[in-house]
């Protein structure tokens, strides 16, 4: 009963294709907001690119969601699944989330350690992009994921270091102008939320070494 069972059941997701899909999402996503806080383009253009790709993220998302529940073998622990697209996901909502912030209060100009913490999310999402095809191969692949998560943990340490200098810097021009302080202090607040979800992916796939290789 259980060998036919398990012959009406999809024996093999496409997790691994998914993955990498999503990572490239991520990637594209990044480099809009990179732009939008470098000023290059017209700014409602990388905004919009930002809700583009984070909806194209949404739906590898969900596919993956489904694809963990009718498969009947998958290539780790369910909850690791779905534990990993969840962070990943996660990165580029709050990407969106910034690029949210930014269009409310029709903000037009950034500080530089704005501009410097999205150059580091660039950074973080083409170093996990670089990670997740490596998933496909745990075990001989190891020490390589090891260095990677490691980048992702340094790029996650100087985002914060920028986040608190430019706070500082921020209230020290700002003391005439409360709301502008508020206002900066949110899309600081984003920017250092995506960079935790990077550490995050760097802590699930961590645990995938760790359980499988």
């Amino acid at each position: 009963m259980l060998g036919w069972f398990q012959k009406l059941m999809p024996s093999q997701g496409r997790f691994f294709d998914q993955f990498e899909a999503h990572s490239r999402v991520v990637v594209a996503g990044s480099e809009a907001l990179s732009h939008l806080f470098h000023g290059h383009g017209t700014l409602s253009d990388h905004i919009a690119e930002i809700v583009r790709r984070e909806h194209e993220a949404d739906d590898v998302t969900r596919e993956v969601l489904v694809d963990v529940r009718r498969v009947f073998v998958t290539p780790f622990d369910r909850s690791a699944i779905t534990d990993l697209i969840g962070v990943m996901d996660d990165a580029i909502d709050q990407m969106h989330q910034t690029a949210n912030t930014i269009a409310m209060y029709e903000v037009t100009s950034f500080e530089p350690q704005m501009v410097a913490m999205s150059e580091a999310i660039v950074e973080a999402a083409q170093t996990c992009a670089e990670a997740i095809p490596l998933l496909r191969n745990l075990a001989p692949n190891a020490s390589r994921l090891h260095d990677l998560t490691e980048r992702l943990v340094r790029i996650e340490g100087k985002a914060d270091d920028m986040h608190d200098a430019g706070l500082r810097a921020l209230f020290g021009k700002t003391k005439a102008d409360p709301m502008a302080f508020i206002i900066g202090r949110e899309i600081y607040s984003h920017l250092e939320r995506v960079c935790d979800r990077f550490e995050d992916v760097a802590n699930e796939i961590q645990g995938l070494v760790i359980d499988h290789a």
